[in-house]
C-alpha cells in the first residue's frame, strides 16, 4: 500500500488507540460479581456486542446514557436490576480505560507526518479524559456527540471530511471495528487500516460481527509506525 498521497489519519479511538475490551470487562465483571454472577471476559464481550448496537440505532442520545441502557439491558438479561450508581459505573470507568502500550509513540510518530482526526462513538467530556491518557494533540476531534450520530452511520466520517477539508481522497482511517469503521470505509470509497488487535483470539469482541474488507490489516500501531517507515 502506497502512503504517498495521504494527508490525513483518522482514529477510531475505543479498541484502536484505548483499550476498552479490558477496561468493559473490568467495569462489567466487578458489576457482575456485586450480583454474584460469573462471566468470562469474553463472555462479557459478547454479551456487550450483543446490546450495544441496538441501544445505539434508535434516536441519538449521548453515549453516557446508552451505556446506562446496555447495563439495563445486560441486567435484564442475567435477571438483576441494576441501581442507579451501578447504571453510571460503565461510563465512570471510561476515564480510567488506558491506551495499548504502543499507542501514544505511535501516534508521535505518526503526527510528525500526517494530520491526526479522531473519529470516535464518543461525548466530548468523556473523550477528553482519554486525551490526557493519549497525551499527543489532534488535529480535529470529531465525536458522537458532535455529530449526533453513531458509527457505523456516515454522519460522522462527513463531518470529518468537512473538518478536514478533504476526504475520502488523501484520508487513511486507521480502526479496529470491521462493524463500525471498516465497513463504513468501504461503503465511502476510504482507504482503511484494520488494526486488529485480536489476532489469534476467536469471536470479534466487544463488537458486532461484520464482513468489511480493509485495504491493510496490521496487528497494532508500531507495525503500521514501520511500514509507513517512520521512526517510533
Amino acid at each position: 500500500m502506497r502512503f504517498d498521497d495521504v494527508e490525513s489519519l483518522s482514529f477510531d479511538c475505543y479498541g484502536t488507540l484505548i483499550d476498552w475490551e479490558a477496561g468493559i470487562v473490568g467495569a462489567l465483571g466487578r458489576l457482575l460479581a456485586v450480583h454474584g454472577i460469573e462471566l468470562s471476559g469474553e463472555e462479557i464481550l459478547a454479551l456487550y456486542a450483543e446490546v450495544e448496537p441496538a441501544q445505539q440505532a434508535g434516536e441519538y442520545r449521548l453515549y453516557r446514557e446508552i451505556l446506562g441502557s446496555v447495563v439495563d439491558a445486560i441486567g435484564e438479561r442475567l435477571g438483576f436490576t441494576p441501581d442507579p450508581s451501578e447504571r453510571v459505573s460503565l461510563a465512570d470507568s471510561i476515564a480510567q480505560w488506558r491506551p495499548f502500550p504502543d499507542t501514544v509513540e505511535a501516534l508521535r510518530a505518526l503526527g510528525q507526518r500526517f494530520e491526526l482526526v479522531i473519529i470516535s462513538n464518543i461525548d466530548d467530556d468523556l473523550f477528553a479524559h482519554s486525551a490526557e491518557h493519549l497525551s499527543v494533540p489532534f488535529d480535529h476531534v470529531i465525536t458522537a456527540e458532535q455529530s449526533r450520530a453513531y458509527k457505523p452511520y456516515h454522519r460522522s466520517f462527513h463531518l470529518a471530511f468537512e473538518r478536514m477539508g478533504r476526504g475520502p481522497s488523501g484520508v487513511l482511517h486507521v480502526a479496529q471495528s470491521l462493524y463500525h469503521d471498516i465497513a463504513p470505509a468501504n461503503e465511502l470509497g476510504l482507504r482503511s487500516v484494520w488494526v486488529n488487535r485480536r489476532a489469534g483470539l476467536d469471536g470479534s469482541g466487544a463488537t458486532a460481527p461484520a464482513t468489511a474488507q480493509p485495504d491493510m490489516e496490521v496487528h497494532d500501531l508500531a507495525t503500521l509506525v514501520q511500514l509507513m517507515g517512520l521512526d517510533a
